[in-house]
């Protein structure tokens, strides 16, 4: 594509995010779901017993060490509830890069859920986040339904990016894809990757149909997350290539149904979900070392991440990436080296790393912003995903106490991943 110039994308969701009359993004959501039929405080014990993954990664082990306190993640999704008990005071002001009410009230439910997956307290019912230390900075964009309704900013996308970059955010969550490159979003990504922010985003839910790499996923600076099963193995939908850097859980985890948020859903939440779960393993992981740059946490990601004995050193699979997400692997066994703080671990080209000196600065607004809680309410996720725990995965050089769970993730990943046909294939560079 020309400068300047966008295409129409194709939808690979649930949900799509379009920008105006140009284009549309599609958000990387769950597909099936199911409706658990009550009000959250009505069901908390239910639904929280349902984030099996928390214990898979034993969040209770590495909350001794950190919660992600001092970590901002910038989420460019539907918005957020802040009206949500879970989520009174873990919300920042953030953008509406939509450009309509100027709010960042969720009109959806995806970006809450996401929202609460990483910095959720669990009150009144709601999910637990597993960075609950963490802050959210909200960067509100347009879903295909939303723009049938209201004249959006066309490179709202971009434009959220940008704003995140200028944030206090060190970490930029994106659980949206899209099948064409953007000329307008890729300079986004550039300038926030320039600013030593760490990007993630979904490789989208299309592995089992077209397979399209897909955007900001595919681009050389973002780290794209596929999506992992509690077996360790990658989900059927999860798109697949050498943009897959790293996996994390995502299937049989609650969601908000839809925008009265009067419910939680059953089923696979995406890439989306396992998006939001690597963003806030970063937090961890950023939390735990205030002084690392964004190439120094996700390097010790990838060196930490759970994956099987035949794993060969050096090797990435085009399914998993680098494994699982394993923060309590890198937080309390000190598994994987952070390295050169200026050398980027996905080009393995140096790097510009303005802006990192200010990882886990204090933000320059703390306030909550929960002024907002009257706002339309949210629902639920959708793409088909499943997902794993990386702290049950076991690594080659790791045999302690995850071994239980991480034959399985370890193990099982590798049948999983061979059987697919590009299992350890080495890491391409990739070009937008």
């Amino acid at each position: 594509m020309t400068a300047g110039m966008s295409q129409v994308r194709k939808r690979s969701g649930a949900y799509g995010f379009r920008r105006g009359p140009l284009f549309a993004v599609a958000m990387v959501g769950a597909a099936a779901m199911v409706m658990v039929g009550v009000a959250p405080a009505a069901v908390a014990e239910d639904t929280q017993s349902k984030q099996w993954y928390l214990d898979a990664m034993r969040a209770e082990e590495i909350w001794k060490s950190t919660t992600g306190e001092g970590i901002k993640i910038a989420l460019i999704d539907t918005g957020v509830n802040v009206s949500i008990p879970s989520l009174k005071g873990q919300v920042l002001k953030g953008l509406d890069a939509t450009e309509t009410d100027g709010t960042t009230d969720d009109y959806d439910g995806h970006g809450t859920t996401l929202a609460e997956l990483m910095v959720g307290t669990g009150a009144g019912g709601g999910l637990k986040g597993l960075a609950p230390g963490a802050k959210i900075i909200p960067m509100r964009m347009a879903n295909e339904e939303f723009e049938k309704k209201h004249e959006s900013k066309t490179f709202d996308n971009a434009n959220a990016i940008r704003e995140a970059a200028d944030s206090d955010a060190e970490i930029i969550s994106m659980s949206f894809t899209g099948e064409f490159l953007s000329s307008q979003e890729n300079e986004a990504v550039k300038y926030a990757h320039g600013k030593g922010k760490l990007l993630f985003a979904g490789v989208g839910n299309t592995g089992n149909k077209d397979n399209k790499p897909g955007y900001p996923a595919n681009y050389p600076e973002v780290v794209g997350v596929a999506a992992s099963d509690r077996d360790g193995q990658v989900a059927d939908y999860s798109q697949h290539g050498d943009f897959v850097d790293i996996a994390a859980p995502a299937n049989d985890i609650p969601r908000w149904c839809d925008e009265t948020f009067t419910k939680y859903c059953d089923g696979d939440g995406g890439t989306s979900t396992a998006t939001a779960l690597a963003s806030a393993s970063a937090a961890l992981i950023w939390s735990a070392n205030p002084d690392w740059t964004a190439n120094q946490v996700l390097r010790v990601m990838f060196e930490s991440a759970g994956r099987g004995d035949d794993w060969k050193p050096g090797t990435v699979s085009n399914y998993l990436g680098h494994g699982i997400v394993r923060p309590n692997a890198a937080i309390n066994r000190g598994i994987g080296k952070p390295g050169d703080a200026d050398v980027s671990p996905l080009t393995n080209e140096r790097t510009t790393a303005e802006g990192s000196d200010d990882a886990g600065a204090p933000s320059k607004d703390t306030s909550p912003d929960d002024s907002d809680s009257s706002s339309p309410k949210p629902g639920a996720d959708g793409a088909k995903d499943t997902g794993t725990d990386t702290d049950t995965a076991n690594a080659a050089e790791d045999t302690g106490d995850d071994s239980q769970l991480g034959l399985i993730l370890g193990g099982v990943a590798v049948v999983a991943v061979l059987a697919g046909g590009a299992f350890a294939v080495a890491r391409k560079r990739r070009s937008a």
